[in-house]
């Protein structure tokens, strides 16, 4: 197995990653993105961004491409593989992975993000992006008038939830339970939405539609009763878990697993950052990844300066 030498690994290709490897390979450094999947991550599967700011509108995946693009041209590597660990060795860090070669970089910045919790049903992966949301600030403008359903009870759904009823005609909250978890103002908030009402002890069996969502199917918990409901768009807000597994034991973790860093996107760790959605504390948006991205990028080329002097 061959080892190959990197100034900055980046891991992850989400919106964070492309912008932290713009800059490294801008910055002369060389720098190599891994990413297990599809360029893009989370807004790869979005139909329409139209929240970056200078850019009124543009197709999730296209962005992400556009953003590649250019990283590529600085002369940024892009290698599909997944990340299977992370190790210190000396003062450099050694990353392996499901390729044939061990990576070794002088600084590692970790932009693997998160992946929303999914009800895994039919039709919800099929419809993800055509009417199916985990992300009502970027996607609720695209159903004005419309009908909705928002599914889940904690401070998300609810957050999200009162955000839909800005353009959506009405917003139902199904909910496994027959209360919320969210917090007591939230619960206020919502029960005060004259647009949103509530379905308890309700779970989705099934997303409906063949291009488009055009309903959900419905079992009451206690009855066993069925239903369907037609709308046009479903937000699935029940958690999310950051791909930070191979960051355990070597970082300090909130009790959700997310990296916490300092303001310049540091661990503990020198020369080990992580920024995006995977940190603690992020606003999981494109614009905010991306900043997060630069941040670290930049503290990376500090750190290599600081370290590797000639």
């Amino acid at each position: 197995m061959a080892e190959r030498e990197y100034d900055i690994v980046i891991i992850g290709g989400g919106p964070a990653g492309l912008a932290a490897g713009l800059y490294a390979a801008r910055g002369m450094h060389r720098t190599v993105l891994l990413e297990k999947g599809v360029v893009g991550g989370q807004i790869s599967l979005t139909e329409m961004v139209e929240n970056y700011p200078g850019v009124p509108s543009v197709n999730g995946f296209d962005l992400a491409q556009t953003m590649l693009k250019q990283s590529e041209s600085y002369g940024m590597e892009t290698e599909y593989v997944e990340t299977k660990g992370i190790e210190k060795t000396g003062q450099k860090w050694r990353v392996t992975t499901s390729g044939d070669d061990t990576l070794i970089g002088k600084a590692v910045i970790v932009t693997a993000g998160a992946e929303y919790n999914r009800l895994g049903v039919p039709g919800e992966e099929r419809l993800t992006g055509k009417g199916v949301s985990y992300c009502a600030t970027c996607d609720a403008a695209f159903f004005r008038d419309m009908e909705a359903a928002v599914i889940g009870g904690g401070d998300a759904a609810m957050d999200e939830g009162l955000f839909t009823t800005r353009y959506v005609s009405k917003a139902t909250v199904i909910h496994r339970r027959d209360e919320l978890r969210a917090s007591r103002i939230l619960q206020e908030r919502a029960f005060a939405n004259e647009k949103m009402s509530f379905l308890w002890n309700t779970v989705v069996e099934e997303v409906l539609g063949d291009d488009q969502v055009t309903g959900v199917k419905l079992r009451n918990v206690v009855t066993d009763e069925t239903s369907e409901m037609p709308l046009s768009a479903v937000f699935i807000f029940i958690g999310q878990h950051p791909n930070s597994t191979f960051l355990e034991g070597l970082v300090e973790m909130d009790a959700g697993k997310h990296a916490i860093v300092d303001e310049w996107m540091r661990t503990k760790q020198p020369g080990l950052l992580a920024a995006g959605d995977v940190r603690q504390n992020s606003a999981r948006q494109v614009a905010s990844s991306v900043g997060d991205g630069v941040t670290a990028a930049i503290a990376a080329d500090h750190y290599i300066t600081d370290t590797f002097r000639d």
